[in-house]
């Protein structure tokens, strides 16, 4: 009697899956010496043996649900946290998604190899549709590696982004109570959130009672800046220190003169050094050019 193409694969998927619960031991040995596994698991072997048999359990889960081909089955969710340590660590380690790829490939060999040592009895149509089950199942698995290698390699990417921001943004002790941020280059809005972030931490920290943001070194200043340097000035006299804006151009001036922009609350100065010297002499603090020395 002909089996129909669905009873066929059904019964090939369920075959596909004692098999993986029998040679789970096996697959998993071989797969811990895989460079996949084995720059990710160090401490030990059998670190790494574990790890792999969770992988043959999912492979097991979804190949007992015929769902062969779907990257979003069930069970590949117990292992995709794990294959995302997986991918990062070979993306940190320079390899590309298409490399990552081609090694998650390679771990059919070892499913071919030991699957056409148990299949040898069986008829060659049924042999055959196992093997072709196992080829589907493997390259659904590259499929979700290949998923979890972009999603690690995005977050990888935001990471570096938010800390290049940061190291864009410091925040610089001037004086006792005095905190200063020297800005340089273009704001947006990611930027100007790190900005506002960094500043407030540090008037905390700092116990500062005076602001600096100093804007020289930005190039241009359109409407939607002046509103990012409102909102931090507002959001540090909430915080109790006074804000100062230095660094002005005449260009930048002009700019935002042109634009109606109304800057008439904010405190402002022409140089980093004036706001300083304003902050100090609201202080108490005057500052007296050493007797004999020349400005240079």
């Amino acid at each position: 009697m002909q089996v129909s193409e669905p009873a066929a694969a059904e019964s090939a998927a369920r075959e596909l899956a004692a098999f993986l619960e029998r040679r789970r031991e096996q697959i998993a040995q071989r797969w811990a010496g895989t460079p996949l596994f084995r720059t990710v698991f160090t401490v030990s072997r059998d670190e790494a043996v574990e790890a792999c048999k969770t992988v043959v359990d999912a492979l097991a889960d979804v190949a007992s649900t015929g769902r062969l081909e779907n990257i979003a089955a069930p069970g590949f969710e117990s292992v995709r946290e794990q294959l995302g340590r997986m991918a990062a660590s070979r993306a940190r380690r320079g390899f590309s998604t298409a490399q990552i790829t081609d090694e998650a490939a390679g771990l059919r060999v070892t499913i071919a190899e030991l699957l056409r040592g148990e299949i040898h009895d069986l008829p060659g149509h049924e042999a055959q549709e196992v093997l072709l089950a196992a080829t589907v199942l493997m390259g659904t698995l590259s499929l979700v590696i290949m998923e979890t290698t972009v999603n690690a390699g995005e977050e990888l990417i935001a990471r570096q982004r938010q800390q290049l921001l940061e190291v864009a943004t410091p925040v610089i002790n001037l004086w006792e109570g005095i905190v200063a941020v020297p800005l340089i280059g273009t704001l947006d809005s990611a930027r100007s959130q790190v900005v506002m972030e960094s500043l407030l931490g540090a008037i905390v920290d700092q116990r500062a009672r005076y602001a600096i943001l100093d804007i020289t070194g930005v190039p241009t200043v359109d409407s939607l800046v002046a509103q990012h340097l409102m909102k931090t000035v507002a959001a540090a006299r909430l915080m109790g220190a006074e804000c100062i804006v230095s660094g002005i151009r005449p260009a930048i001036a002009q700019t935002i003169v042109h634009l109606g922009i109304d800057l008439g609350s904010v405190l402002t100065r022409s140089s980093l050094a004036d706001a300083l010297a304003y902050a100090l002499t609201q202080q108490g603090i005057e500052v007296f050019r050493a007797a004999g020395v020349n400005p240079r």
